[in-house]
């Protein structure tokens, strides 16, 4: 998944961000354009004239890339799938999206939506291409390009290559048939892994060919989709481990309760380093406050530890997530990557019953593969 990002606002409750990378395929695009495409189609036009249709051009074409994720996301919200973020990134675009398609039907939609409404701008633009004949060289010449490219993205995101749109298509169609998510997204990602490495084998041949710019980029296009391709089974494969499986199986129990007037010097010369725990919920008369964790206290100036009280420096309550000990292993995973923490409390009927952590997932998931359960 891709963090952090400069903020371009929000269509629809998501959150819109261009990845740093974006700006490196930005400057590429519009370099490609201004000194190759529009000087050799339209040789009369003066410097000036191809390099502001570039950048007009490399900004609608990017703009085509985030209506193309705006509607998976939109269609996905429609099946009960929150969407965080759309990032424009270096390969594109990606929605992160809080879970997997809950039927094989929903995953057939959402993966169909992107590539038609590609299809569609593309048809948009070359209606303006045949519209603007006889008035404006300029609007023709963005229009075709747009038109094409628009096209030619549909068809791209059509391979039958996990995780690209068709081989979402595909693994709804074998999701369907043998109604197993997991088995469905390991013959679609087999599948992915060997058209990334067909692109990675593609490019190295026309780098050899003296085309070592294009070949490079299709070697690049290639391992993102074979990485990409792993990565995403590895979350699915990880998701089966935890269903069926409860909080209270591998929760942290003896959570000791903090006074919040201590120290943070005394948390951890009498706490942290003697037992090895990362988080202590502050706790006054019964009632909890917050919690403090090694992040928290990591934003404290070691000169500080002994004046510093827990009070000040735990997250308090009002910004807490807690689970309960009987939900779904899968949906406490879920709950810690949406929010990027590390741990969560496991709350029952407003008593406190122990924490939840990264560290005891893993724990769980690595004992769960050496026994190969």
């Amino acid at each position: 998944m891709l963090r952090g990002g400069i903020p371009i606002g929000r269509l629809f409750g998501i959150s819109l961000r261009l990845n740093y990378t974006w700006f490196i395929v930005f400057g590429l695009v519009t370099w490609s354009l201004t000194a190759n495409y529009f000087p050799m189609s339209y040789p009369g036009w003066s410097l000036s004239m191809s390099l502001v249709a570039g950048i007009v051009t490399s900004l609608l074409f990017f703009g085509s890339v985030l209506a193309h994720e705006l509607m998976h996301s939109v269609v996905a919200q429609s099946v009960g799938i929150k969407v965080h973020s759309i990032t424009l990134f270096i390969f594109g675009g990606v929605a992160q999206m809080s879970e997997e398609p809950h039927r094989p039907r929903d995953e057939l939609r959402i993966a169909l939506a992107g590539p038609l409404t590609s299809v569609a701008i593309g048809i948009i633009f070359w209606v303006v291409y045949l519209l603007a004949e006889g008035h404006s060289e300029f609007i023709r010449a963005i229009s075709y390009w747009l038109g094409l490219i628009n096209i030619s993205l549909a068809v791209f995101n059509l391979i039958p290559g996990f995780p690209l749109d068709g081989g979402r298509v595909l693994r709804s169609i074998l999701w369907w048939r043998s109604n197993n998510l997991r088995r469905a997204t390991k013959t679609a990602t087999n599948i992915g892994r060997v058209v990334g490495y067909l692109f990675i084998f593609g490019g190295i041949f026309f780098i050899f060919q003296g085309l070592w710019l294009n070949g490079l980029w299709l070697a690049l296009i290639g391992w993102f989709l074979e990485n990409a391709a792993v990565g995403s089974y590895r979350q699915v494969s990880l998701q089966g481990m935890l269903q069926g499986h409860t909080v209270s199986e591998v929760m942290t129990r003896d959570c000791p309760l903090m006074d919040p007037e201590l120290t943070v010097e005394k948390l951890v010369n009498e706490q942290i380093l003697v037992s090895g725990r990362r988080c202590f919920p502050v706790v006054v008369d019964g009632r909890i406050l917050g919690l403090v964790t090694l992040h928290n206290i990591r934003s404290v100036p070691r000169p500080l530890w002994p004046a510093r009280t827990l009070r000040q420096v735990m997250t308090p309550l009002d910004k807490l997530k807690s689970v309960s000990p009987n939900e779904d292993l899968s949906k406490a995973m879920k709950t810690l990557t949406e929010a990027d923490i590390n741990q969560v409390l496991v709350v029952e009927n407003g008593t406190i019953l122990g924490v939840i952590g990264r560290d005891n997932l893993l724990a769980f998931i690595n004992i769960r593969g050496e026994l190969g359960v």
